[in-house]
C-alpha cells in the first residue's frame, strides 16, 4: 500500500469519527460531553455541546469530502479544533467528572495524552506530499 492510500484512509477514518462524535454531541452522548465543558465557558453547557457537535460534523465532512487542494487547510483546522477543545479534557480531569467510561483520575489523565495524537493525525493525514 502506498503512502497516499494510507493517508487517504487515515483522513477518511478521522473524518468519519468526527462525524460520529458530532452526532453523539447532538443525540445519544450529550450528557457525557457536558462533563467535558469547563465551568469558565460563558455558554450553557448544553449549548456548548451542541455547537461543538455541529463543528465536529462540519470538520469531519470536510475531511471526508473536500477537494484535495483544501485538505492541508482542513487538516490544520481540525488540529486547531482538537487544541481548542483540550481544555475540556483538562476540566474533566481536574474536576473529577465521569464520562465515556473515564471514571477514575488515571483514566482521565491517560485521555489527556490522546489529544496530541489526534492533532498529529489530522495534520499528517492531510499534509501535502513532498
Amino acid at each position: 500500500m502506498d503512502e497516499q492510500t494510507i493517508k487517504k484512509g487515515a483522513r477518511i477514518l478521522l473524518g468519519a469519527n468526527l462525524i460520529f462524535a458530532g452526532i453523539g454531541h447532538l443525540t445519544f452522548a450529550r450528557k457525557e460531553f457536558r462533563a467535558q465543558v469547563p465551568n469558565w465557558v460563558p455558554l450553557a453547557k448544553d449549548d456548548t455541546v451542541l455547537y461543538s457537535g455541529f463543528a465536529e460534523i462540519a470538520l469531519g465532512a470536510a475531511l471526508v469530502f473536500a477537494p484535495k487542494k483544501h485538505e492541508d487547510t482542513i487538516g490544520k483546522a481540525a488540529a486547531g479544533f482538537f487544541a481548542a477543545v483540550f481544555p475540556g479534557n483538562i476540566a474533566q480531569y481536574t474536576h473529577h467528572r465521569d464520562g465515556f467510561g473515564l471514571d477514575t483520575d488515571n483514566k482521565r489523565l491517560a485521555r489527556l495524552f490522546f489529544q496530541p495524537v489526534l492533532m498529529l493525525w489530522a495534520i499528517k493525514s492531510t499534509e501535502k506530499s513532498k
